[in-house]
């Protein structure tokens, strides 16, 4: 069983871990439409060659590993009484894999040189599995259904300071162009 949980988890993270990496080179990639033809060719071959390499041998596999371990450790625990904040968790996991499907779907369209978002909402965009994977961690570890109340609500003021602290680096990031002249 614990064998179970370890791969389990070693697999939630490389997943984690891929994901962000992922999004991060989706800013960059979008990023790099932004400079000059010379520069901006050499970039998007080098992001489409890493982001290939990334979701195909590290995202992807780490998700199905950690969706073929989860369900092993959940059936050899649980059986069929499956308690209701794993109920809770499964419902983010499964938000979680609704996220890596559309990330697929941005891969994708980069991949074809359709670069339809901008480096900022990329950015917002790569916040939104950190929203999970907080989520996630607390719904495992309270397992209690009164401090979900407080753990969705600290998950909520999380999301708003993230999304404050995003704009407020933006409005930085905007600040430094003006005064470089770029």
């Amino acid at each position: 069983m614990l064998y179970l949980k370890a791969l389990h988890i070693i697999f939630v993270i490389t997943w984690f871990a891929g994901l962000f990496y992922i999004v991060r080179l989706f800013v960059y990639h979008a990023e790099a439409n932004d400079m000059p033809d010379a520069e901006k060719n050499v970039l998007i071959r080098h992001f489409k060659v890493a982001e290939k390499r990334l979701w195909y041998g590290i995202t992807w596999p780490s998700a199905i590993l950690t969706w073929i371990f989860g369900i092993w450790l959940l059936v050899r625990m649980f059986g069929s009484q499956i308690p209701d904040w794993l109920w809770v968790k499964l419902s983010f996991v499964i938000g979680l894999t609704i996220y890596h499907l559309l990330c697929g779907r941005i891969f994708q369209q980069l991949q074809r040189d359709d670069c339809r978002y901008s480096g900022m909402k990329m950015r917002l965009w790569n916040e939104v599995a950190t929203v999970f994977l907080v989520a996630i961690i607390f719904i495992v570890i309270l397992k209690d259904s009164t401090d979900w109340i407080y753990g969705l609500a600290g998950l909520l003021v999380f999301s708003i300071i993230l999304l404050l602290a995003i704009r407020i680096y933006k409005k930085i990031r905007e600040k430094n162009k003006i005064v470089s002249g770029k």
